[in-house]
């Protein structure tokens, strides 16, 4: 194969069927050993997946049995090599989890807003979202729990992929991190969201029977209508902040008894002060006279 024609290992992993989320990691980037810090104990293989991402010759098990030169006391001492199935799986796990250390960097963020803007990801498919573009986002960071899922930042809810060939994606290749960082980091993202919240009011769209409105408190109403509902005035604001930071204080009976009997010993202490007090005014008096 000439020159012209090679293909690096990450363009061919990226240029894959259903691999459209993935952007391209930079190779200077997976060089620096500070950025793979803790994935050797996540990867089989480790050392070999990553000379295969960075295009490096990398010996296998069919290799080592097709090579009739190697004598067997050699061929004892070498480690266990892996074979180009196993191979294969633990490179592509390998990118995946430097894949969502990188989009989580002032790098990655760029090139997965781009995708972003173009709606590489797809829309919303929620009526007052109108159309808002989506997130790819991992409800957790281990690998093999659960596949990719997409973020509205417009209702804060999240979305099976439309397509069946996103299904194989781990959504630990993308992480938990990144959607809330990419809307923070591009303020342009919540403006957006804004300006469709505002468009709409609760009472342009809603299901009715003969022209009257069913009750939201009905099985059949609108139950997720609170994913539309944001503060608009001071007061709701100010309810809204209170809900979100003030947490409940739970008392125990002892902790009551405590406080109780607390409160006694100073109003007894304040009656002592007083006492005290009035005896020092008589006395004052007493010597006047």
């Amino acid at each position: 194969m000439s020159d012209t024609e090679y293909i690096p290992w990450i363009s061919q992993f990226t240029e894959l069927f259903g691999h459209d989320y993935f952007v391209q990691v930079s190779q200077e980037f997976i060089e620096d050993d500070f950025n793979l810090t803790g994935l050797s104990s996540q990867v089989p293989y480790y050392r070999e997946a990553l000379y295969t991402i960075l295009d490096y010759q990398v010996e296998t098990a069919e290799d080592k049995n097709g090579n009739n030169n190697t004598n067997t006391t050699e061929s004892s001492k070498k480690t266990e090599l892996p074979n180009k199935a196993l191979l294969a799986h633990s490179a592509e796990l390998l990118y995946g989890l430097i894949h969502a250390r990188y989009i989580v960097s002032k790098q990655g963020l760029t090139a997965m807003a781009s995708k972003f803007e173009r709606n590489d990801f797809g829309s919303c498919p929620r009526y007052f979202c109108d159309g808002m573009h989506l997130i790819p986002v991992g409800s957790t960071d281990i690998p093999g729990q659960e596949t990719v899922r997409l973020y509205c930042p417009c209702c804060n809810d999240i979305y099976i992929p439309s397509s069946s060939r996103y299904l194989n994606i781990d959504g630990a290749f993308f992480g938990t991190t990144f959607p809330g960082l990419l809307v923070k980091m591009f303020p342009e993202i919540e403006n957006h969201c804004k300006i469709r919240i505002n468009k709409f009011s609760s009472n342009d769209f809603g299901l009715k029977l003969f022209g009257f409105k069913i009750n939201e408190l009905s099985a059949t109403g609108p139950r997720m209508k609170w994913l539309r509902m944001h503060p608009k005035t001071e007061l709701e604001k100010l309810e809204y902040e209170k809900c979100e930071y003030d947490i409940p204080k739970i008392i125990n009976e002892e902790e009551e008894e405590q406080d109780i009997d607390d409160d006694d010993d100073i109003e007894e202490e304040d009656d002592e002060e007083m006492d005290d007090d009035v005896e020092e005014a008589d006395d004052k008096t007493m010597a006047s006279e």
